[in-house]
């Protein structure tokens, strides 16, 4: 291990690029989050964390099984990004920011786990998840402008990004109702094994290589770690799964991706800020307003429950679980290379 970190501390710049400590911070998370994952399974079993799927028609596999992989998830973010980002060179590794993502993830983590134990109200987790992207946007103390995670302008259309409307107050509200867009997209999503785990994974590794271009090291290193965790996980949570990520999974993905893509790749493309997130989260955005539009031309509310997503669509036409993460998987790879070449033709 001494010798894996002295090769990348002393490997000249051209060797990798500007991926060594992305790469390496990926390889530490995909490590902890895939050996610790058994055990988190087992916490989980002893303390009934389980997901019945007698619970309603919605669930597709046949077996209980239990939650709380996000725990997993969690872990190897942090010791990965703990590890990493004092060994990169950067000068100052821990942002106000990075505190915040890190401690209010953590949060979400935990209030996850007990939802999977006792079934929140939606009205519950809707307040949870605005309020975290409300606090997360104060969490900048010390810091430039350019790390607060915050949306605080705008680029006016049709001026190549040249001009800008300024949000002032209303970035607070935007910007939390995109965090919580985006988070609760990759919890809505989580309704087959290895679905939301691989296209996180898609996700982070499509903001990793878009911050690495636009020279954001911290980013990418912090995108990386997410990446490589949500790896790690997939090991054990694809079909057939024996554990899956739970509430506090899908939030912690969700929160972390959402805040990194505001402070790293919308930052870096004003132009386009407004196509960057389509493309880099495509398949949960797309499934949530195909589901959304669904029950309303259905005459029920659009935060009922049922089984109107796109994977259920996909099983309904005769694809296994198996056919339908990796065609969901397809299409997720495919927007993540648009939004790098949208990112690369505005630099």
């Amino acid at each position: 291990m001494n010798g894996l970190l002295l090769f990348f501390a002393e490997a000249s710049p051209r060797v990798l690029g500007g991926f060594r400590w992305p790469m390496l911070a990926a390889g530490i998370a995909l490590a902890v989050s895939w050996f610790l994952t058994p055990w988190v399974r087992q916490l989980a079993i002893n303390k009934g964390a389980i997901d019945d799927p007698n619970r309603d028609d919605r669930r597709i596999h046949k077996e209980p099984l239990p939650r709380w992989g996000g725990l997993a998830i969690y872990a190897g973010i942090v010791l990965a990004t703990l590890v990493v980002m004092p060994l990169s060179g950067l000068t100052q590794p821990f942002p106000a920011y990075l505190v915040g993502l890190l401690g209010i993830g953590g949060l979400l983590v935990v209030v996850g786990a007990l939802d999977d134990l006792y079934q929140y109200a939606a009205k519950v987790q809707l307040v949870l998840l605005l309020a975290a992207g409300v606090l997360i946007q104060f969490s900048w103390a010390g810091s430039p402008a350019e790390a607060r995670i915050q949306i605080a302008t705008i680029s006016v259309p049709f001026t190549g990004g040249a001009q800008y409307w300024s949000l002032g107050l209303f970035a607070i509200p935007i910007t939390s109702i995109y965090i919580f867009v985006v988070t609760k997209t990759m919890d809505t999503i989580d309704g087959v094994d290895g679905l939301a785990s691989g296209i996180s994974s898609i996700a982070a590794a499509t903001l990793t290589v878009i911050a690495v271009y636009c020279k954001q090291p911290q980013i990418a290193l912090l995108t990386a770690s997410v990446a490589g965790a949500s790896i790690g996980f997939l090991k054990h949570n694809y079909n057939p799964a024996k554990i899956i990520m739970g509430t506090g999974g899908a939030y912690i993905l969700g929160f972390t991706l959402a805040c990194l893509s505001i402070v790293g790749a919308l930052k870096t493309a004003a132009a386009v800020a407004l196509v960057v997130p389509i493309l880099v989260f495509g398949v949960p955005i797309f499934d949530a307003f195909f589901v959304i539009t669904r029950r309303i031309l259905s005459g029920v509310p659009i935060t009922q429950a049922d089984k109107r997503h796109v994977h259920h669509t996909l099983l309904r036409k005769g694809l296994n679980q198996r056919q339908t993460v990796l065609v969901l998987y397809s299409v997720a790879a495919i927007l993540g290379v648009a939004a790098i070449l949208v990112i690369k033709q505005r630099q």
